[in-house]
């Protein structure tokens, strides 16, 4: 019986709050907090601009368009991280954002390594080539179509969200998001893939290109941002993480997340700087890429020739 005379904070069972509502309640521990993570945030971003404008001097196309996007994920992500912070009700959007912009990335990512290999357009019709045509195809799809469809259903639970369709505490079977955030999941994997592939395929080839840490910095950043995530969210609906009046159980685990985020792509993105922003040497022309293969076709057909004579 001492169950039911429990009393629960209205605050506990209400909506995200107002920005200016958060500006009220901020202690001085608060205010510190708030200010350090929005600076971090910033800084990110400043270092990511100044990042852009070297490479797109210094890197040839179009190869710099690649290296922007794919180092672009740990400050979007802290920008969106930072905006959901301070905009609790907005944290859904910021979150999509973050998400389809990371699934771009999974796919430039592997634009990237092959561009970083200049010789994998020409190998593949070189006879013994590990890599064929088809394979690459199958491989540059598996992740585009990633990029294309978390955009699209990204779209979608935003459009169910404003009907009031779309509700990601809702775990009811009848419910939109347990269908669509299932299905996004199995994309992601399916995206993965291919990059792991290729990694495996050039780790050793690109050991100069620094092509391990830049795997190893990627990886982070979708553990962080999706695994990290996924599980705070989790525990949050749960109720295991305590409602702290003026923010909810679900609406403090997204804060919680927010900021851990701030704090990880503020490290990754200096670590990024340090992998990319360094002298490129120009790709080789497509000339000289025929002229390799047939300098390559030459000399198989003689050690062929030699065989044949012995």
């Amino acid at each position: 019986m001492d169950d039911f005379n429990i009393t629960i904070d209205p605050s506990c069972l209400q909506e995200a709050p107002l920005a200016i509502d958060i500006i009220e309640q901020l202690d001085v521990l608060g205010i510190i907090l708030y200010s350090v993570l929005t600076l971090m945030a910033a800084l990110s971003l400043l270092v990511y601009l100044e990042e852009c404008v070297y490479i797109y001097r210094k890197v040839p196309s179009p190869k710099k368009t690649t290296i922007i996007w794919v180092t672009g994920a740990a400050p979007v992500i802290a920008t969106m991280s930072c905006l959901g912070l301070w905009i609790p009700k907005a944290i859904m959007f910021t979150d999509m954002t973050s998400g389809s912009y990371f699934a771009i990335v999974v796919y430039k990512f592997l634009i990237l390594m092959l561009e970083e290999w200049p010789c994998c357009c020409c190998c593949p019709c070189l006879p013994h080539a590990p890599v064929t045509r088809r394979t690459l195809f199958l491989l540059k799809f598996g992740s585009l179509q990633f990029a294309l469809l978390k955009t699209i259903f990204t779209i979608i639970s935003i459009v169910l969200w404003a009907n009031g369709n779309f509700d990601l505490s809702d775990l009811e079977i009848t419910g939109t998001a347990i269908w669509i955030n299932p299905f996004v999941g199995v994309l992601t994997i399916i995206a993965l893939w291919p990059v792991a592939i290729m990694f495996m395929h050039l780790r050793n080839t690109l050991r100069s290109q620094k092509l391990i840490p830049k795997y190893a910095m990627y990886q982070l950043v979708l553990v962080l941002s999706q695994l990290q995530t996924a599980i705070i969210n989790i525990l949050a609906l749960n109720g295991d993480i305590a409602c702290a009046p003026p923010f909810s159980s679900s609406v403090r685990g997204s804060l919680m997340s927010q900021q851990l985020l701030i704090l990880e792509m503020f490290i990754i993105t200096l670590v990024n700087r340090l992998l990319y922003r360094r002298h490129y040497e120009p790709l080789p022309a497509a000339d000289q890429h025929e002229k390799d293969n047939a300098e390559n076709a030459t000399i198989i057909l003689q050690c062929e020739n030699g065989d044949n004579m012995a």
